[in-house]
């Protein structure tokens, strides 16, 4: 049991790193986060496999590190996404 979730924080550790460096800039995440955005991706690749390739008796199932990757740097590019929109309101609130 303990080996299978070291090999899980290391798998979204390494898919995780992988997306932040295919997608380079200014993220302030650190090491659980950016696991928690590998295994994030892990099941999102999974769903989108298996909705693209017809697999669907899984339906909600990990990927393999290609698709964690892929579904991690959705994931990151939508984290971005919201997280400019709230940076942006900070600051046209600190020029008021």
């Amino acid at each position: 049991m303990i080996g299978l979730l070291l090999v899980l924080l290391l798998f979204g550790l390494i898919a995780g790193a992988l997306a932040r460096l295919l997608l380079p800039g200014r993220d302030p995440m650190g090491i659980p986060m950016t696991i928690l955005l590998g295994l994030a991706g892990s099941f999102l690749g999974g769903l989108i496999g298996s909705v693209l390739f017809g697999n669907t008796h899984h339906a909600f199932r990990p990927a393999g590190l290609l698709g964690s990757v892929l579904g991690a740097l959705f994931l990151l590019l939508l984290y971005r996404s919201m997280s400019r929109g709230r940076r942006e309101r900070r600051e046209s609130a600190r020029q008021l």
